[in-house]
C-alpha cells in the first residue's frame, strides 16, 4: 500500500501511523518505522528533526513531556523538564520591582533545558537502534539545509523579527533555504556522548557564558530526565492518562471527570455542549496558579469528591461564578504508533515564540523561557528558586479501553489552552465518535486572560474574569448561545494559533486513524 500523507489520513488498516505539525518530520519518524524501528525510535528522531526544521516552537534549548504506552496496555510518563540554576534569586528579581519573571532577553526566564536529557532516557528504556543513528536525519537537515516552513516563516517575521537573528537572516517567506551549523556541530556532540555530549560539550559552555552566574557546571552536569508514574482517570467512557505535576496535565482529567457528571450534548454544535465543557474547564483549573507545583500531589487534585462538588456547582443556563483561587504559547506535538502496538504521545516546547530569544552562543539554539511559570510571590510553593522546577502547560494525553488497550493518542501546543483544547478533542473522538480529521478541523472555543505579553499564559491569574475566545470557523448558533449565558464573547482567528496545533492518531477495531491539525499549515500525517 502507498503510504497516505496528508493533514488528513485516510481510514485504511495501517501497520503504524505519524501525526506532527511538520511533514519533514513526519518523513524522518516514517523512515525510521520503515526499517524496522519502534515508535519509541521514530519518536527520538522526531523529536531531534524538529528541534532544526521547528525552533520557533521547540528544540534542543527547551523542555518535554512523554507518554509512552506498551502493548500490555502498561502506560509509562517521562518528565524532562529542567531546573533553575544555582544562581536564582527572587529577592533580586523583587528588588528590580518585578513581579513575575520577564517573557524575553532574561536568562532567569530559563532552567536548565531538559528535552535532550529526555532523548536519551527514551533510547535508555526504549531504544532499538544506535542513539547516533537516531540524530543522524537530524544532522543532515542542519548541515545541508532545508527550507523553511509556512509556520517558521511567519514566525520569523511576526515574531522574531527579520534581521534581528543571523540564524534566519536567509528567511523572508515560505520555502527559504536555511542551514543551521551550530545546531548540527551540538547534535553531533549528542549523538557521540549522549547526556554528556550535550551537557557537558559545546552547548553547556554557551549557556554557562550567556547565563553569568545564574547555572554552574554541576546544574548541567546533572541533568537528567525522570520516569514518573503516570496520572489517569475514568471518563469518557475511558481511562484517560496524562503527567502528574508539574504538568498542568491533571486539568483535562479533572475537567472530563466534571463533564461526565453533566447532561452534555453529542451535538458539538449545541451552544449547551460548548457551555457545559468550558464550565468543566472553569470549575476545574480555577485555582491552577494556588494548587501547581514541583511535589504537588495530583491524586489530590483529582479528589473525586472535590470535582463532584465543583460539578454540582454548574448550571446549564448560567456561567458560573469563580471566585475561590489564589491568584503565544509555542509549542510542539507529535503522536507515534508502531506495527507492534507501541505508542508515544510527545510534547516538547520553547515556551513562547522562539523562547526567550536568548541564542547559546556558538550553538544558534534558542533557550526557552518556561521560568515564566515561577511565581515571585515569598513563600509561594512554585516560587523561583535554586533548583526548583516552575509549572508547565504541556499536557500529552492517551486514553485507553477497559482492557489497557490503545484508543487515542493526542496533544496540542497553546499554552494555557491546551487542556481545553483536549477536553474537546476527547469529547468529539470518545463520546460523539468522530474521526481525528473531523475533530481537529472544527471550530475551537479557549479561555482568555488579561490582554499583555503574557496573556497566552495569562488565563487563571483572575479565573472569574476569562473570556471566551471563538474562533472564526465555530458554529454559528455558539456566539448568541453562550453571551446569553453571561460569557464574554470575544472572536478570534479562523484556525488559530492559540486555539492549537493538535494532532490525533485513534485505534479502532480494525484500523489506526489519524490527522494533523489544519492550523499547522505544514502538518502532515503518514500511515503504512
Amino acid at each position: 500500500m502507498p503510504p497516505v500523507s496528508a493533514p488528513f489520513a485516510s481510514r485504511y488498516a495501517h501497520q503504524y501511523l505519524v501525526a506532527t505539525t511538520d511533514h519533514v518530520a513526519s518523513s524522518v519518524a516514517t523512515s525510521v518505522l520503515d526499517k524496522g524501528g519502534n515508535a519509541v525510535d521514530a519518536a527520538i528522531a522526531c523529536a531531534a528533526a524538529l528541534s532544526v526544521v521547528a525552533q520557533h516552537q521547540c528544540g534542543m534549548g527547551g523542555d518535554a513531556f512523554v507518554l509512552v504506552h506498551e502493548p500490555s496496555g502498561v502506560v509509562h510518563a517521562l518528565d524532562a523538564a529542567g531546573r533553575a540554576g544555582s544562581g536564582a534569586n527572587p529577592d533580586r528579581a523583587r528588588s528590580e520591582g518585578l513581579s513575575r519573571l520577564p517573557l524575553r532577553l532574561d536568562v532567569r526566564s530559563a532552567t536548565v533545558p531538559g528535552a535532550v536529557a529526555g532523548w536519551v532516557a527514551l533510547h535508555e528504556r526504549f531504544g532499538s537502534w544506535d542513539f547516533s543513528d537516531l540524530l543522524a536525519p537530524a544532522i543532515e537537515l542542519a548541515e545541508s539545509g532545508f527550507v523553511a516552513s509556512p509556520t517558521l516563516a511567519r514566525d520569523v517575521r511576526n515574531v522574531l523579527g527579520i534581521d534581528k537573528h543571523p540564524e534566519f537572516a536567509s528567511v523572508r517567506k515560505p520555502g527559504d533555504p536555511i542551514q543551521r551549523p551550530g545546531i548540527a556541530r551540538v547534535l553531533r556532540e549528542t549523538a557521540a556522548g549522549g547526556l554528556s555530549g550535550f551537557y557537558q560539550g559545546s552547548f553547556a559552555e554557551g549557556l554557562l557564558e550567556l547565563g553569568q552566574g545564574e547555572f554552574r557546571t554541576d546544574d548541567l552536569a546533572g541533568a537528567n530526565a525522570t520516569w514518573v508514574p503516570p496520572l489517569h482517570l475514568e471518563a469518557f467512557g475511558s481511562t484517560l492518562w496524562t503527567m502528574p505535576p508539574v504538568s498542568q496535565g491533571y486539568l483535562i482529567l479533572a475537567a472530563a471527570f466534571i463533564a461526565d457528571q453533566l447532561d452534555v450534548p453529542t451535538d458539538p454544535s449545541d451552544p449547551l455542549w460548548a457551555h457545559l465543557l468550558m464550565e468543566a474547564s472553569r470549575l476545574a483549573g480555577m485555582d491552577r496558579n494556588a494548587v501547581l507545583y514541583e511535589g504537588a500531589s495530583g491524586e489530590s487534585l483529582l479528589d473525586a469528591d472535590q470535582l463532584t462538588e465543583r460539578a454540582q456547582r454548574i448550571d446549564p443556563s448560567r456561567r458560573s461564578e469563580v471566585t475561590d483561587h489564589a491568584r503565544e504559547g509555542d509549542t510542539n506535538y507529535f503522536a507515534i504508533v508502531d506495527k507492534e502496538g507501541y505508542s508515544v504521545s510527545f510534547v516538547h516546547s520553547n515556551a513562547h515564540g522562539f523562547g526567550s530569544h536568548l541564542v547559546v552562543p556558538a550553538t544558534g539554539i534558542f533557550l526557552h523561557n518556561r521560568g515564566i511559570g515561577f511565581s515571585l510571590k515569598p513563600g509561594h510553593p512554585a516560587e523561583y528558586r535554586p533548583g526548583s522546577k516552575p509549572p508547565h502547560t504541556l499536557s500529552p494525553i492517551m486514553a485507553t479501553d477497559s482492557r489497557g488497550q490503545l484508543q487515542v493518542v493526542t496533544g496540542t501546543m497553546g499554552a494555557d489552552s491546551q487542556p481545553q483544547v483536549l477536553l474537546q478533542l476527547l469529547h468529539r473522538l470518545l463520546v460523539v465518535g468522530e474521526d481525528p480529521a473531523t475533530a481537529l478541523a472544527a471550530g475551537r472555543w479557549y479561555l482568555g486572560g488579561p490582554d499583555g505579553e503574557h496573556a497566552p499564559f495569562d488565563t487563571w491569574d483572575v479565573p472569574g474574569s476569562a473570556n471566551v475566545q471563538l474562533e472564526g470557523q465555530c458554529p454559528p448558533a455558539w456566539t448568541d448561545g453562550l453571551s446569553e449565558r453571561g460569557h464574554d464573547v470575544r472572536a478570534a482567528e479562523s484556525f488559530g494559533v492559540l486555539a492549537g496545533y493538535a494532532q490525533a492518531i485513534v485505534r479502532t477495531e480494525d484500523a489506526l486513524v489519524g490527522s494533523s491539525d489544519p492550523r499547522a499549515w505544514s502538518g502532515s500525517t503518514i500511515g503504512r
